[in-house]
């Protein structure tokens, strides 16, 4: 009787109608700031992402992501999330207060349905008690609900996509099922088309997916290219406009080399200087236009790492740190000077960043196969942040793989107090073939 009380507290479904409606709740004492205030320009809506969402809503295509001043095509973003915005603009007003609430609402929703594979992970690699509890702490996370109503950019669209994408390989790896992989290959190509971060990871996830089909090769290598090819159908439009605009092959996106000089180009290096916010590299930016200004950031900065090598490994070393115990400067110098509820945050956050630590090593030392993709995502996703520049938005996708370690790490310990169990490893999870790669 008492496991049937418990079971709706399980239920998915719930878990993420109560995520919705508590970031709901707080954007309706949230929004009050932006009627109090005239909304002058696209600073509420993601800067440069906003500039390029009103220039397709205005019928000038996609382009102009400096702050509204004309400056032709682009290929700083992928399509997906500045078309959504720019459709959002179109219907309810460019910059207006409509499309504000709007397009907040909708992050709350893709936070709110990330809960969706949070569970199923947790379920999938752990136990149900991991899965639910993970879940129901992302209802209350604090990360989640901030960077769904205070962030108009992709950062909740691309933390739900990397669960989907996590979920879906453990629950893919070994099938045969051709369709299955015809799905995980259109899932890495939207993930693609929104943010092409995701696809740090994609290499090894694929590969651990497929890995137990390594004994029928001829059967792995048609799967694998059939996802393959779906992979490429989904980019391939974009990577052609890209080709016929600016006459250069660009798969994705052209602002690696921005990215990397905004703080390798001196040994004080200053993020003031994005063209976004300062206007004479905003005057430099639409003179050259974009590839050549790219192309100039990118030998700028690739010289100054090549003369500065002692200046650029200790640049590494601090957005290292700073991406997990967001942490900028020395905590001897930090702490006295700081208010307490940036104290809190900061503990708070390298408390969260160590358990999830924890929880990746207990789950490999027990051997569970799902404990390799997790924590392989975790090393490999903040790769190139570490060279370019790292803010906690930046780590949020990974967060909920984090959550889920961190859950790992506190239920662990309290199972073996208990005298119970771990829940037996799922049966598609440890067929025999599967065994030798974790």
């Amino acid at each position: 009787m008492r496991e049937e009380s418990k079971r709706p507290l399980s239920s998915a479904g719930l878990i993420v109608l109560a995520a919705f409606a508590v970031r709901v709740a707080c954007l309706y004492f949230d929004t009050r700031q932006f009627q109090e205030s005239a909304i002058h320009d696209n600073l509420q809506f993601g800067a440069e992402l906003g500039s390029v969402a009103a220039s397709i809503a205005s019928g000038h295509g996609f382009g102009s992501p400096m702050r509204l001043v004309p400056s032709g095509p682009t290929a700083i973003f992928v399509p997906i999330y500045p078309y959504l915005l720019a459709a959002i603009f179109k219907v309810l007003g460019t910059f207006s207060y409509a499309s504000s609430l709007t397009i907040r609402a909708l992050q709350c929703a893709f936070s709110a349905f990330t809960c969706w594979p949070i569970y199923a992970i947790g379920k999938r690699a752990f136990n149900r008690t991991v899965a639910t509890t993970a879940a129901w702490i992302w209802v209350f996370f604090p990360a989640a609900i901030y960077f769904a109503l205070e962030w108009v950019w992709d950062t909740s669209l691309v933390a739900l996509w990397m669960a989907v994408l996590v979920a879906a390989t453990l629950e893919l790896r070994g099938s045969d099922r051709r369709t299955w992989w015809l799905g995980y290959g259109a899932l890495w190509g939207v993930g693609a088309m929104i943010n092409p971060s995701l696809l740090a990871v994609l290499p090894f996830l694929a590969l651990w997916a497929i890995w137990p089909l390594r004994v029928r090769l001829r059967d792995a290598t048609k799967l694998s290219l059939v996802s393959g090819l779906i992979f490429v159908a989904c980019i391939a439009p974009w990577t052609v406009r890209n080709y016929v605009v600016f006459h250069r092959f660009i798969p994705l996106r052209s602002n690696f080399g921005l990215e990397w000089w905004l703080e390798n180009h001196s040994e004080l290096p200053d993020r003031s200087l994005h063209p976004a916010n300062y206007l004479p590299e905003r005057d430099k930016y639409v003179r050259m236009t974009e590839i050549p200004y790219m192309d100039e950031k990118e030998r700028e900065a690739s010289q100054f790492v090549r003369t500065h090598p002692a200046a650029a490994a200790e640049f590494v070393l601090h957005r290292f740190v700073y991406t997990w115990l967001d942490i900028s400067e020395s905590p001897e110098d930090l702490w006295p000077t700081i208010p307490l509820f940036l104290k809190v945050l900061i503990v708070a956050n390298c408390t969260f960043t160590l358990l999830a630590l924890l929880g990746a090593l207990l789950a490999l030392r027990s051997q569970s196969p799902a404990a390799s993709p997790l924590a392989a995502v975790l090393l490999i996703y903040p790769l190139v942040f570490y060279i370019t520049h790292s803010e906690l938005r930046y780590r949020f996708p990974i967060d909920s793989l984090m959550l889920v370690f961190a859950v790992c790490a506190v239920t662990y310990p309290l199972s073996g107090i208990a005298g119970r169990r771990a829940a037996p490893m799922p049966e598609t999870l440890r067929r025999p073939a599967e065994q030798s790669f974790t």
